[in-house]
């Protein structure tokens, strides 16, 4: 059943697509407000289909924003860069979700710029339900940059369409060691 749900999903994502018609669109809703995404399931499909289905079956339905990088709170950082990360954060659900393919911005040619979305992770090959979204432009997350050691950047697959006001109010919050006081709940995230 299940299987069938995604397949008819994910059919549906691209017979959009082929149709010239509008890339599919997800709001996510908090306190700060409100962020619509546009996720680009033509030139990164394993990444925009990996968060699409997780936004459908509800994955993300105790989701918090929870980190912000800015300047002032990576001393350490020779590369600095500028985003906010969402997701499960330590929701022991993440070690039951399979990690995703890496799709590197050489392959896609989606660059990590003002409002891009990308997927976090630790090694290639291990993201899952983890993302966030760069405030400025961040090259040094593209193939080829120098913020990871592997060279291979993120996994970027769409980007803010409207609230990077909200992005940025978010990045503002209080941190410690870049991770949020009070995390940013997300009360409603769908496919819009």
């Amino acid at each position: 059943m299940m299987r069938k749900f995604l397949f008819s999903l994910i059919f549906s994502l691209v017979i959009v697509q082929v149709s010239g018609q509008k890339l599919p669109k997800v709001e996510m809703k908090c306190e700060q407000g409100t962020i619509l995404v546009e996720i680009d399931t033509i030139n990164a499909p394993v990444s925009a289909i990996n968060f699409s289905e997780h936004v459908q079956k509800g994955t993300f339905a105790d989701a918090v924003f929870y980190r912000v990088v800015r300047p002032d709170n990576q001393p350490n950082n020779k590369v600095k860069i500028e985003v906010i990360q969402g997701g499960l954060f330590l929701d022991k659900k993440i070690e039951e979700i399979k990690p995703i393919r890496h799709e590197t911005t050489k392959e896609t040619g989606i660059l990590h710029l003002d409002g891009t979305i990308s997927m976090a992770r630790n090694q290639p090959g291990s993201a899952s339900t983890e993302f966030f979204i760069c405030v400025g432009d961040q090259p040094e997350l593209d193939f080829g940059g120098k913020r990871n050691p592997d060279g291979q950047g993120f996994a970027a697959f769409g980007k803010v369409i409207k609230g990077m006001d909200v992005v940025r109010k978010i990045q503002q919050q209080k941190d410690e060691n870049q991770y949020l006081v009070d995390r940013i709940r997300i009360t409603e995230i769908r496919i819009k």
